[in-house]
């Protein structure tokens, strides 16, 4: 239990109230992680739950204020005890409380429940219970109200503050709220502000930050222009703001309508997140024509496809969220155990009784299948003693440094089975008192390495650590965007990643941006009808994600060079035609 948690009682519980931020998972402080993982019972919009589920521990209720009903708590105290994975009431109608295991019950009929009676009837019990909201507990919703009931009720809470709206928007927006004279600051909510409120505000030569909707921004510059501001006083809007869906309006209080109709704006999609509105000289356009590093990040909400195992997309989609892309992992490769298990257990043995001088590990695949094996043994790293150890790829030497095992060699160059036979050295029989390896790898691995050990005068045992096979098919919404051009594009890690993907999804669509990562697997992709645009200096994943990025900058970069509006390629014509990349 962290220092700063009051204990739970045997009768009230204990409730954090805690800040989930405007919308980045990613700006969650840590100790809105800590009291997250530490909560019996998470409370929260639905939108919000999005935010903070990934933080919390197995077992816990999750109730959506949204949708849950009067005996929803009676009904998730009961099940997660028993639960694995976390129990969720989410969606319209009846909720459903789903168990990890498949069965899912029935918890009563959809009814009207405010949030306060939801969080005073989750505390009983002696359960930890987390309020999450939106933004900042104090400054974007009303809390307060479910603070003073637990006050009233004897109910111990805590309050972890968050990032507001108001405040993080306007940041990832590249507006500055203040500069060097230190301008004043006024926060307005439209949906509340009285006459005397936008008199005040309009009188003043400051910063305005306004809470509002897209129904609501040109009723509300009207409220500041007929208050007194100038209508040439600049503004700018955002929707959706610190995900990659935001998108900003630069303008002023007597164009904005006019730039909100141009731009073909709709009714806001967020269901009740508030529009940011910045009004102020010192939160000009120019300004934030050099300071909007967000949306100007080099894959800004780009759905990028990832067709690989579960294991390996995790590394890589965070990259890719870095660059701000949105990547989608639909597995195309499962991995399984050898249909016969006895050359790899014979092998793995002799690793412990000296058969081998080297073991070369080719993937992050080959690392796990010799793990699982030695746990199933009862060994550990101890075992490599004596043993040198080859690796390909910067994945592969972190899976084995995470293992306990240090690699002894890994390729200089280029990080292929070609590479490692560059650098490998050739049999001496004067140095090297065994001249056999043991190379784990799949079952369609390519004979490139063997071949080339056995000319450099090794032994090989050449052993089947896993088999590769063909996924199961997206869901159908996934194969209707990959093949309706969906996706702005899709990364290929190898040519069983092309076949697999073609095989149970369909062909990517021709305005798809198509990524490889080597001259091999951009060869498969080509014989399959694909038109290659980019491809990895080097056959590493992470090269490769850097290259998109690359791509995704000088496509940027020309967009604004010829005054055109930067948009992603799923935002291009159907049929129109890409220009081909050799990166």
């Amino acid at each position: 239990m962290s220092p700063t948690t009051l204990p739970a009682g045997p009768d009230h519980g204990h409730v954090t109230f805690l800040g989930a931020g405007p919308g980045d998972p990613g700006l969650l402080t840590l100790r809105a992680v800590e009291a997250l993982a530490n909560a019996d019972v998470l409370i929260a919009e639905h939108d919000v739950l999005d935010v903070v589920r990934t933080h919390a521990r197995a077992g816990v209720a999750l109730l959506d204020t949204d949708s849950s009903p009067p005996s929803a708590l009676t009904a998730a105290s009961s099940a997660s005890s028993a639960a694995t994975s976390a129990d969720t009431f989410s969606g319209t109608g009846t909720p459903q409380l789903t168990v990890v295991d498949g069965a899912s019950t029935t918890v009563g009929a959809p009814a009207v429940r405010d949030a306060a009676h939801l969080v005073m009837e989750a505390a009983r019990g002696g359960k930890r219970v987390v309020r999450a909201v939106s933004g900042d507990p104090g400054l974007d919703t009303y809390a307060t109200e479910e603070m003073l009931a637990c006050a009233a009720a004897g109910v111990p809470f805590e309050v972890v503050p968050g990032v507001a709206a108001a405040v993080g928007v306007p940041a990832y927006a590249g507006v500055p709220l203040r500069d060097a004279q230190g301008a004043d600051v006024r926060f307005v909510d439209a949906r509340t502000a009285s006459d005397r409120c936008w008199a005040e505000v309009g009188a003043s030569d400051g910063t305005v930050v306004v809470s509002a909707t897209l129904e609501t921004v040109a009723a509300a510059a009207g409220e500041l222009v007929a208050a007194g501001r100038k209508p040439d006083t600049p503004m700018t809007v955002t929707v959706a703001g610190t995900t990659t869906r935001q998108r900003t309006w630069s303008a002023t209080l007597g164009t904005i309508a006019q730039t909100l109709k141009q731009a073909k704006v709709l009714p806001s999609p967020e269901g009740g997140r508030p529009v940011i509105v910045v009004v102020g000289e010192r939160s000009s356009a120019a300004q934030r024509d050099q300071l909007s590093w967000f949306e100007n990040k080099p894959l800004f909400g780009w759905r990028v496809l990832v067709p690989r195992t579960k294991e390996q997309a995790a590394s890589l989609s965070d990259q890719l969220r870095s660059y701000g892309a949105v990547p989608h992992e639909v597995p195309t490769i499962a991995v399984e155990p050898p249909r016969t298990p006895q050359q790899m257990e014979r092998a793995v043995k002799g690793l412990v009784t000296g058969r081998y001088e080297w073991i070369a590990f080719t993937s992050v695949n080959a690392v796990k299948a010799v793990r699982e094996k030695f746990e199933e043994y009862g060994l550990d790293a101890r075992a490599f003693a004596g043993i040198k150890v080859a690796a390909v790829g910067e994945q592969t030497a972190k899976a084995l440094i995470a293992f306990g095992v240090k690699p002894d060699l890994v390729p200089s160059g280029e990080q292929s089975a070609a590479g490692l036979l560059e650098d490998w050295p050739p049999y001496d029989p004067v140095f090297d008192p065994i001249d056999r390896v043991f190379l784990p790898r799949a079952d369609i691995a390519t004979e490139t390495l063997v071949a080339g050990l056995i000319e450099l005068g090794w032994e090989v045992d050449d052993v089947t650590a896993y088999r590769t096979v063909r996924a199961s098919p997206p869901p159908a919404e996934t194969r209707e965007a990959i093949k309706g051009g969906g996706f702005d594009a899709v990364l290929f890690t190898s040519s069983s990643t092309v076949r697999n993907l073609v095989g149970i999804a369909g062909k990517p669509h021709n305005v798809t941006v198509i990524a490889c990562i080597g001259p091999a697997t951009a060869k498969t992709a080509e014989e399959h009808g694909l038109r290659v645009d980019v491809m990895a200096p080097e056959p590493s994943v992470h090269r490769l994600a850097e290259a998109l990025a690359d791509f995704g900058l000088r496509r940027r970069a020309a967009a604004t060079e010829a005054g055109d509006p930067v948009t992603r390629p799923s935002e291009r014509r159907p049929g129109a035609r890409r220009r081909r990349s050799t990166t």
